[in-house]
């Protein structure tokens, strides 16, 4: 659940209107040698082949090497809008290319994009470097910060100026020629490995899909589920058998249902084994390469450890931050999912099962627990989480009420899958604000998990508007079925439109500044899921699929008295693997390859959360986040954010609840001001003070209401 970035860094120096004889080298007939004609330049998804992408990328970097060359030359002084500004328009095409590309990489690829993206990755990290160790343009920059003082700049253009010298810095401007040089080959390795760990996860976790030839072992699962699992056969063509696809997570969502204890420890042992059975996906060596690399990379630039370094960037500032945050959650997490363990252990022992329950029994037991605890049965609730109401009455809904956004499907404008539809999204003035793209549906051609992108960002310099997708990894109905989801499922759902609010709001007026750091991001995501179980949201989108009735207060009152339910066990396994992710990422520069597995190991037992029934939400050897995505050193974003939403979700009980008063202040003080200020003067602006973790101890129930 997260907002990925997945451009190279270099994009962020922004994407102008490139001069008409710029293009020239890139036909006419390449769809992305223009900008697209549709509303809000929406990439034309029905004239983009596979052929196109490497042209446009070479083309792109030469276009945006000459336009920063040409800055750098510049025989005039430096000035802000003849260097800063004028970075801020450069590389249009790369952009455009990047911006779809990535995105297709993730959510819809295929050898090709695969074979391209490999080729790709260490010109781009290449190209990147070039830019951002130029001595030339880095002089030019430091002159301008300098004075900016003395420039008469608005608080928005100076905190720009600040940005950039500092990504300067950060991408070793001040280094030697010889330390450049040896940078360079670090970032180019660093970009190759990324962009391999991501194909081998997603090879493998599709070769990992569990084949089941006998009905009668997929006892529990509901049939919606088994349909599914015969259509995902058929797609393979095993016609007359059963295929259970893997999700990113350690955990699977099919062990909540299936009574058949083999199958559910070959499906988690299967899951716990991605990347780390042998064979060209596995990723072990991909994993110790890369901590060795980022290592490497910190000391050059003047950093202990690569943690150092890009917390240095982020709110959290240094390692142990983040680390005692962590830290100070495990022995109340892990105290309750031992609780919890035992309750389970119980109905077990009642059924005279014969057995320890392990980490592939934690789920269905879960659900006998709750059953017999608080008498709520999942299956229950699933008929009142359609998909499609859950959007339209539940999501949407929760957006007009807090914003006064309204929604237009789009069904014309082109989309790069069947399953991806397009709404265009009004104003609450009645203008268009926005395009948003929804790919619910998992599909082997899909990387797992969810997150949100944007295929084109808002900028007021460059005149653009907000293009954004989110990706989810439901389960896909069987054709004339509908789509119906877990409590999970419909907080997710929340979490990632939280995301697409954030950009849909964002009204910065330069390319730098749009988006904001790891541990700040995920804060308006994780808010807005807040509003799922809201009380007049819930009551608005909860009704059943069939007869459209209300979820009757009875079973609502159950959903509530759950709410906490499980929080050791979700809180322990999301702190594992936050943890997991900083060991690696404090790796000395001196410290010798490491052994993934014991390395892994070792590392759960120093921060004391190695419970055998609890494994990391992600190992090492699938750690998307970490190891081929944005979230190195940052997992612990996640629980950082969310002490910043749970604070501000007490302001908006404190102060009415849901209102478009409370909305609207929200929307401008946080959601539509990017990272133009630093971000914990922005969140004390809207506070009246610094976030406190209290309500977050309340709201995953490891303490008591104050």
């Amino acid at each position: 659940m997260n907002s990925r970035s997945l451009a190279p860094m270099s994009l962020v120096l922004g994407a102008a209107l490139a001069a008409p004889a710029a293009r020239g080298e890139l036909p006419a007939s390449n769809p992305f040698a223009a900008p697209s004609s549709l509303l809000y330049q929406a990439p034309p998804f029905d004239r983009i082949k596979d052929s196109d992408y490497l042209p446009a990328f070479e083309e792109g970097m030469r276009q945006q090497r000459a336009e920063i060359d040409a800055i750098a030359n510049n025989p005039a002084p430096p000035t802000f809008d003849n260097t800063i500004v004028v970075m801020e328009k450069t590389g249009e095409l790369l952009t455009r290319v990047a911006k779809v590309f990535f995105n297709m990489d993730q959510s819809n690829t295929n050898p090709t994009i695969q074979k391209i993206k490999g080729e790709v990755a260490p010109k781009l990290a290449a190209h990147n470097d070039a830019i951002y160790l130029d001595p030339k343009l880095y002089a030019r920059v430091k002159e301008i910060y300098a004075k900016r003082d003395q420039l008469g700049l608005d608080p928005e253009s100076k905190y720009l100026v600040e940005r950039d010298r500092l990504a300067f810095i950060r991408a070793g401007a001040d280094l030697s020629d010889a330390d450049k040089a040896a940078l360079t080959q670090l970032n180019q390795e660093e970009s190759t490995l990324t962009s391999g760990f991501i194909d081998k996860v997603l090879a493998d976790t599709k070769a990992s899909a569990v084949v089941v030839d006998d009905r009668r072992r997929l006892a529990g699962l509901p049939e919606t589920d088994v349909a599914a699992a015969a259509e995902a056969a058929k797609e393979r063509k095993l016609d007359g058998r059963w295929v259970l696809e893997l999700q990113n997570t350690t955990q699977q969502p099919q062990l909540a249902f299936l009574t058949d204890r083999a199958l559910r420890q070959t499906i988690l042992e299967t899951s716990m084994r991605r990347g780390a059975h042998g064979g060209e996906d596995d990723t072990r060596a991909t994993v110790a390469r890369l901590a060795e690399l980022r290592a490497k990379k910190a000391k050059l630039l003047g950093f202990p450890t690569y943690a150092a370094y890009v917390l240095d960037d982020q709110m959290a500032k240094i390692p142990a931050n983040a680390e005692k945050l962590m830290t100070d959650v495990v022995p109340a997490a892990t105290a309750k999912a031992r609780g919890e363990a035992a309750r389970m252990q119980k109905v077990i022992d009642a059924e005279k099962g014969g057995f320890t329950l392990t980490a592939a029994d934690w789920e269905l037991y879960a659900e006998k627990v709750r059953l017999a605890e608080y008498d709520l049965d999942q299956a229950q609730v699933r008929p009142y989480f359609e998909l499609d109401r859950v959007l339209q009455d539940g999501v949407f809904y929760a957006a007009n009420q807090l914003y006064g956004i309204t929604f237009k499907p789009r069904p014309d404008l082109p989309v790069y899958h069947p399953d991806v539809r397009v709404w265009e999204v009004f104003d609450a003035d009645g203008k268009s604000l926005a395009l948003y793209y929804g790919d619910y549906f998992q599909r082997a051609s899909k990387s797992g998990g969810a997150w949100c992108d944007s295929f084109v960002d808002q900028t007021r310099l460059l005149g653009t508007h907000p293009v954004v997708v989110n990706n989810l990894n439901f389960t896909k109905p069987a054709p004339g079925q509908k789509a119906f989801l877990s409590s999970e499922n419909v907080t997710v759902l929340f979490h990632e439109f939280g995301h697409a609010l954030h950009g849909f709001f964002q009204n910065v007026n330069y390319p730098t500044l749009a988006g904001t750091p790891r541990d700040f991001v995920e804060f308006p995501s994780q808010f807005n899921e807040h509003w799922a179980f809201e009380p007049s949201i819930f009551a608005h989108y909860a009704k059943h699929s069939e007869t459209g009735a209300p979820m009757p207060d009875a079973l609502v009152a159950k959903i509530r008295k759950t709410k906490t339910f499980n929080q050791g066990y979700l809180t322990t396994e999301y702190v594992a693997a936050a943890l997991l992710d900083l060991a690696w990422h404090t790796l000395p520069p001196d410290a010798p390859k490491q052994d993934v597995a014991a390395f892994e190991k070792s590392a759960l037992e120093r921060f004391q959360v190695n419970l055998p029934a609890v494994p990391p939400r992600y190992r090492s050897t699938y750690f998307a986040h970490i190891f081929g995505g944005g979230y190195a050193a940052g997992y612990y974003g996640y629980m950082w954010a969310e002490v910043i939403d749970d604070d501000a979700w007490a302001w908006f009980k404190e102060n009415g609840g849901l209102s478009r008063k409370n909305g609207d202040r929200f929307r401008q003080m946080i959601l539509s001001r990017g990272h133009t200020e630093d971000l914990a003067a922005m969140y004390r602006a809207f506070r009246g003070r610094d976030p406190i973790v209290q309500p977050l101890l309340e709201e995953r129930g490891l303490t008591e209401p104050k």
